[in-house]
């Protein structure tokens, strides 16, 4: 039996629960009969319920005895809203499971390969396991961290420039890089901008690709005094998709009131002379679930989750176009004195988006 063909096509299906599964890990399942027949598929589905196992048990029915079941991450083994998919699986008589990547959660975290075991099912693990930590890298970073998984999505000109020195920044990149950019919202639980972007742009953030999801994506500004204007587009579409809004300790009771009945959540989180304590922001949308957050900007937002180290992943898209030193930067000012003292990442991939290129990289010594 192949198992890096059957875990890779496994890895497909979590790949297209990414963005919409939180607050539960994006997961594939692939049930192969005992036959050598693929006789179930399944992803975590929208809101992390049911589980991948369970919809892959599902389409197997009585198929699934004897056979093996392909999992990205450890099944579960403790009890929520379900039964634990460890169980699920003992319970469908699967004869042997190949598991992509250990749970960290401490409810699973080698728990759910103990049930399997104790049951007499045989398990391989760390099958694919580099792939495995990759697509599930969003719940990993919150279960070991306690924050969601950053990534840092810029579009600039050559030299690094987001806008004119007056601000314009419609369009640097052209609609090829702007429909993928789009894609990559999908595949994240939320988006954050900083108030200075939805003051300056007045931004929509949603994922404007019909039918790429089905849940929403989250709308998050951080905006320490609550400037944001209460007929932002963010703040009127309330009802439609989620708005987030973080902000610091002791703002004005009134205003805190005003934006609560609009529909949008307030999350109040420890200042700093700068603004937020971005730590304390990551660790509260942690709390609430989310394992994957794409910043959108601007300059401001960019250089304080640069400074503070904060950003797992950076997805940068240039066009081929200069605009010179007096435009705005990708990221401001954050006190790098000497080069050494750099954020450095590693580059993942690079690949042209029609005119523009997109080179996504990672945090980490180059």
């Amino acid at each position: 039996m192949d198992d890096v063909a059957h875990m890779r096509a496994a890895l497909g299906l979590a790949r297209r629960a990414l963005g919409s599964a939180w607050p539960n890990p994006a997961v594939g399942c692939v049930i192969v009969s005992a036959a050598g027949r693929v006789v179930g598929r399944g992803a975590t589905a929208p809101g992390g319920r049911p589980h991948a196992e369970t919809v892959a048990l599902a389409m197997a029915g009585p198929s699934a005895r004897g056979g093996t079941a392909y999992v990205t991450l450890e099944p579960c083994a403790h009890w929520g809203e379900t039964p634990p998919c460890a169980n699920a699986l003992v319970d469908a008589g699967i004869a042997r499971v190949v598991i992509g990547a250990g749970d960290p959660d401490a409810r699973v975290n080698g728990q759910g390969i103990g049930r399997l075991l104790d049951a007499g099912v045989e398990v391989a693990t760390r099958v694919l396991e580099t792939e495995a930590k990759d697509v599930g890298a969003g719940f990993l970073t919150r279960m070991t961290a306690g924050r969601p998984l950053v990534t840092l999505k810029l579009a600039s000109t050559l030299d690094g420039r987001i806008a004119t020195a007056s601000g314009d920044s419609h369009w640097i990149t052209a609609e090829p890089a702007r429909r993928m950019a789009h894609a990559l919202r999908g595949r994240h639980d939320a988006v954050m901008v900083g108030v200075g972007t939805v003051l300056a742009d007045d931004p929509d953030l949603r994922c404007r690709i019909d039918g790429y999801r089905e849940r929403p994506v989250v709308r998050i500004v951080a905006d320490s005094h609550l400037r944001t204007p209460l007929t932002a587009r963010v703040v009127a579409t309330a009802g439609e998709a989620p708005t987030w809004i973080l902000h610091r300790e002791g703002v004005d009771h009134a205003r805190r009131e005003a934006f609560e009945a609009t529909g949008v959540e307030l999350i109040s989180v420890a200042g700093t002379p700068l603004g937020l304590e971005l730590s304390d922001a990551l660790n509260a949308l942690g709390e609430a679930g989310l394992t994957r957050v794409m910043v959108e900007g601007g300059a401001q937002l960019a250089a304080a989750f640069l400074r503070d180290g904060l950003v797992d992943r950076i997805a940068w898209f240039h066009a081929p176009s200069i605009i010179g030193g007096d435009g705005v930067p990708a990221a401001a000012a954050f006190d790098i004195e000497e080069p050494s003292a750099a954020p450095r990442f590693v580059r993942r991939s690079i690949r042209p988006v029609g005119d523009d290129v997109l080179t996504e990289l990672a945090a980490g010594a180059a």
